[in-house]
């Protein structure tokens, strides 16, 4: 079920059994930084990512995403503005990073959910694609195929071709290919492919 929230031009997506689906506010912030320090483990590198997602200047506005669940946030989804170097010219596109949800919530599809909400809303906005890192079990079944083999180029080697995804949404054509190319907090964060822990 759906409801519009008018203030923010993105429906309000409830599945009748306590899970809602809505526009990310300044309120939800705090909760934000400590679903994703719980989910990810890694201090502060996720959290300042998203902070710095959120005032980045870009092309393209951040659309960010909460589920909660009987008012509380329980997971967080944010599409930030990127890059597709193609040939004929520099295609404003989106990547889907970070995707989090709460420990105690995970494995019962608010994940799933999540993305799926999105991507209806990049689609919405005319964006033709959707670039992120991620197991392709996961997201190869919820919108998302292999970008190497769909004609895109990764912007690290430190990237496995397997996780390197994209989703072609209504706005894509044919011409557009070439290399994705991650804005700045990503590289500022160090949240761009894997570092071998050993160096």
């Amino acid at each position: 079920m759906t409801s519009c929230d008018a203030s923010e031009g993105f429906p309000i997506a409830s599945d009748g059994a306590g899970l809602v689906i809505r526009r990310e506010t300044a309120d939800d912030h705090q909760n934000v930084r400590e679903v994703h320090t719980r989910a990810f483990g890694d201090g502060e590198r996720v959290p300042g990512l998203v902070e710095a997602l959120r005032v980045a200047e870009a092309a393209l506005a951040p659309m960010s995403f909460v589920a909660t669940v009987d008012d509380r946030v329980v997971g967080h989804v944010l599409l930030s503005a990127t890059r597709l170097d193609a040939p004929r010219r520099i295609v404003d596109v989106l990547s889907l990073s970070p995707l989090g949800v709460a420990p105690e919530f995970q494995r019962q599809g608010i994940g799933t959910r999540l993305i799926a909400y999105a991507l209806d809303a990049a689609d919405s906005q005319g964006v033709p694609l959707v670039f992120l890192e991620g197991s392709p079990r996961y997201y190869g079944t919820r919108g998302f195929e292999g970008a190497c083999a769909a004609g895109f180029r990764s912007p690290s080697l430190r990237i496995p071709e397997a996780a390197f995804q994209v989703a072609r949404l209504s706005a894509h054509e044919p011409w557009m290919t070439g290399t994705f190319v991650y804005s700045e907090p990503f590289w500022a964060f160090d949240c761009v492919g894997l570092r071998d822990p050993g160096n």
